[in-house]
């Protein structure tokens, strides 16, 4: 007799279309004659969530949205967000304060983890090795060390695991990767990537509910392996603010723009990175730093700078411009632009050339004509616009949670496998680093290590 787990790795390969109205593909299975039929309601990838935070909440409300998968269980350390769990998702859902009660269920094929940052490890770790697929929030790693096991561990157990930066299953990170590898903007320099907040809660001042305890909250099981203090709301509910639960700013946000700036140039990561930063507003008791500046070079001969900065004085925005020795292109949001300004600048004969004396002027424009003939006689062809947006309605995140699933299905590999994931968080990680050390950091991108 075939069991569940067996069927499910048997599915036929899926495929994507767009929902006219909400803008999203939907998980089909091919017929033997080629045709697409919905997935049957008998066939759910059964989710148990791990962390019902903020993200947490919301990734399950996305996840769920994907034809064929149903929550089953949720596991938190605070009893207010497994009561809201049972609200939301009904009250056959299984709740537990301990991860470990809901690997050892046989209905449970893949878990979501959206733990602190100090927990994303052990818990990706002890899922696989009880035979669950991962879905694992980013940054994947806390601390270095915590990369290779990852990597090992899905390895080891044949496991899927897909790190949680939904970018990389953009439809506008996907086309600006087409025009960038068309050479729509020449040869690539420098990325530029920001992101930049201006509210309380965008600094991760996160709500701590009225009845915030150690009767309803499980703090022993919160810190882990982190220090052991005494009991603090604070850190249990905005534990973002603290470098022994989260990874800062870098593990945050860096992180995305990373997975962003590797996913559309093909890039590994840098080999070298310099950060500086700093407490500028939110003194409130906090060790991770509310503004942090970084530059990296990579191997393939551009540079990327990075800033994060919570205390803008504007709306939230994020963004990436990507110059190039021919135009720019431009990610704002839902919207990918590519301006083509001019000719490269090495068919130009130079400014300093006014400065000759009329004579050798000539002389020396006729013989740059020679060398580089003007393509275009009549002076630089008109400033080109592109743009590309995404359709109304369109969410990466659902569409990364379905490659994620197709992928538990068909086991193929994920968009965003643990080396990529550890690639583009190590990379992040590099920043806290140099700050820490006051000096520039090195870092092999093949191999993944500290150099």
């Amino acid at each position: 007799m075939i069991d569940r787990r067996t069927f499910l790795r048997a599915a036929a390969k899926t495929t994507l279309l767009t929902g006219a109205s909400a803008g999203f593909p939907y998980l089909l299975e091919q017929t033997a004659v080629g045709q697409s039929t919905p997935v049957s309601a008998n066939d759910h990838i059964q989710l148990a969530l791990i962390g019902a935070g903020i993200q947490g909440q919301g990734d399950t409300r996305t996840a769920i949205q994907v034809p064929g998968v149903k929550l089953v269980a949720v596991a938190d350390c605070y009893d207010g967000r497994l009561t809201h769990a049972k609200e939301l998702w009904g009250a056959n859902i299984f709740t537990t304060r301990d991860y470990r009660e809901i690997l050892a269920r046989k209905d449970v094929d893949a878990v979501l983890i959206a733990t602190p940052d100090h927990w994303h490890k052990q818990a990706a770790v002890d899922s696989m090795k009880a035979g669950k697929d991962v879905y694992l929030e980013k940054p994947m790693i806390h601390v270095y060390p915590d990369g290779p096991e990852i990597i090992a561990t899905a390895k080891s157990t044949n496991r899927i695991l897909q790190v949680g930066s939904q970018r990389v299953s953009s439809i506008v990170y996907a086309k600006a990767k087409e025009l960038l590898e068309s050479g729509a903007i020449g040869k690539l320099n420098l990325v530029t990537a920001r992101w930049d907040r201006n509210s309380s809660l965008g600094a991760w001042n996160y709500s701590i509910p009225l009845d915030a305890s150690t009767e309803t909250c499980d703090w022993p099981r919160f810190l882990g392996t982190a220090p052991k203090i005494p009991w603090n709301a604070e850190r249990f509910f905005q534990w973002r603010k603290w470098k022994d639960y989260g990874s800062g700013v870098a593990g945050d946000l860096f992180v995305h723009l990373f997975s962003g700036t590797h996913f559309i140039t093909g890039a590994h990561g840098p080999t070298r990175a310099m950060a500086t930063g700093g407490l500028r507003y939110w003194k409130d008791g906090r060790d991770a730093d509310d503004v942090l500046l970084a530059l990296f070079d990579y191997p393939q001969d551009f540079n990327l700078s990075l800033h994060v900065n919570f205390v803008d004085g504007g709306e939230e925005s994020e963004g990436f411009l990507f110059t190039g020795s021919e135009g720019q292109m431009e990610i704002d949001g839902s919207t990918q632009t590519v301006t083509v300004h001019r000719v490269p600048p090495a068919k130009e004969p130079g400014y300093t050339v006014s400065t000759f004396a009329d004579s050798m002027q000539k002389a020396y424009i006729e013989q740059y004509r020679q060398k580089y003939p003007l393509e275009h006689p009549d002076g630089p062809p008109p400033r080109h616009v592109e743009s590309f947006t995404a359709p109304a309605g369109y969410s990466d995140s659902y569409d990364h949670f379905h490659n994620f699933f197709a992928a538990v299905r068909s086991r193929k590999p994920v968009v965003e496998d643990p080396v990529f994931g550890f690639r583009a968080a190590g990379a992040a990680l590099l920043s806290n680093l140099s700050v820490q050390k006051d000096s520039v950091v090195h870092w092999d991108p093949e191999a993944m290590k500290l150099v």
